[in-house]
């Protein structure tokens, strides 16, 4: 009885789904932030070149998603910046908590679950989702769009995205002034007492 309500609530949640839910269910945060990037593109709000976002200034869209992207880049911006500012926003916790209720992702890790995976294939299936939603940016045609999302890498984790922090805020510091230090090094701040 609980698998057959299940089954039927996730058939039901297929038609009111949009194409940033079901590229949740494809790829999870990233593939929904690389989906709306495509989409502004598409639409001329955003231009990609190299691996930096630039707003247009023609903005159509008002879902949240994708005004989370054009929020997140202001004048223009990392490509990796941008996805994990979105990554972590209001609307992408809003989209998960939604996917979560209606038994497409798994609560704690945010996976897909069965059914999720079943509703995304009939979905593909149809030819309703532009092929990017469910496979990625690695089936755009060649071009500054294709190469910009593939070219982005993300911060590592825990240690990694520590020391890139560290380096950068070291290599700001040093580009500032060096003048407090003599020799033109970094102090340390420790004296040598001399007898």
């Amino acid at each position: 009885m609980t698998r057959s309500w299940g089954r039927r609530r996730a058939q039901e949640a297929g038609g009111a789904l949009d194409r940033y839910a079901y590229a949740f269910l494809a790829g999870g945060r990233r593939r929904v932030v690389e989906s709306a990037v495509v989409a502004l593109t598409e639409q001329g709000a955003l231009s990609l070149r190299a691996t930096r976002l630039r707003p247009t200034g023609a903005v159509q869209s008002t879902h949240a998603v994708e005004y989370a992207v054009i929020v997140a880049c202001p004048r223009s911006k990392r490509v990796q910046e941008v996805i994990d500012t979105v990554g972590r926003s209001q609307p992408l916790d809003d989209l998960a908590r939604q996917l979560v209720c209606l038994g497409l992702l798994s609560g704690r890790r945010q996976r897909t679950t069965r059914a999720g995976r079943r509703l995304l294939a009939a979905a593909a299936s149809e030819g309703s989702l532009p092929r990017y939603v469910v496979e990625g940016p690695a089936v755009l045609a060649t071009g500054p769009v294709r190469h910009g999302l593939l070219s982005a890498t993300p911060i590592p984790d825990g240690l990694g995205r520590t020391l890139r922090r560290m380096g950068k805020a070291l290599d700001d510091d040093h580009g500032s002034s060096t003048d407090g230090a003599p020799g033109g090094g970094i102090g340390c701040g420790g004296s040598s007492g001399g007898d």
